[in-house]
């Protein structure tokens, strides 16, 4: 979903008993809340589901996002502070590690997925910040080893080309 689209708004009527409550969704164009579903799909690995809608009301089309809320995971940061783990960061992270590589967006959404569906499968709160970024790391040195390299230098702070080399030489001593 992109960053400042403002999503329809899901709406219980009130006065509806448990077993009577509905759920339904506001046209964000005349908060008409009579819509028709006319497509559905699955997005990222079936994790979401994704609806095209158009309201009764007025015509307008809009798309709509459902998927499974989970208790959110917390990283635990080397200095001991902890932050909600923020899948956009590690986009972030990872594509400033590919800039100017041949990775795809959709590579790099895709490789946040996984480390984000493996995190979620081995910790039900709390995150070390290492273990995100080693799992980075890990993946990231299968797509592109430059893109890795770049990625290791900030992760594991290099103070100096030394550090650089020695990287370099453990991949190539892999590759042999």
């Amino acid at each position: 979903m992109a960053e400042g689209v403002e999503l329809p708004t899901l709406v219980v009527t009130p006065n509806a008993g448990p077993s009577e409550r509905q759920l339904e969704m506001r046209c964000p164009k005349c908060e008409n809340l009579e819509d028709k579903v006319i497509d559905s799909r699955s997005v990222r690995n079936g994790a979401v589901i994704r609806r095209r809608r158009v309201c009764l009301g007025c015509g307008h089309r809009f798309t709509t996002y459902e998927e499974i809320v989970r208790t959110k995971l917390r990283v635990t940061k080397r200095d001991g502070r902890y932050e909600d783990l923020v899948r956009r960061k590690i986009i972030n992270g990872v594509a400033r590690a590919c800039e100017k590589r041949p990775i795809s967006t959709e590579q790099i959404e895709q490789l946040v997925d996984s480390i984000i569906e493996e995190l979620e499968a081995e910790y039900e709160r709390e995150v070390p910040s290492q273990v995100i970024g080693e799992k980075v790391m890990a993946r990231l040195q299968k797509l592109d080893e430059v893109a890795y390299v770049r990625f290791a230098s900030v992760y594991r702070r290099f103070k100096d080309v030394n550090q650089f080399v020695s990287e370099i030489q453990n991949l190539i001593g892999k590759e042999r």
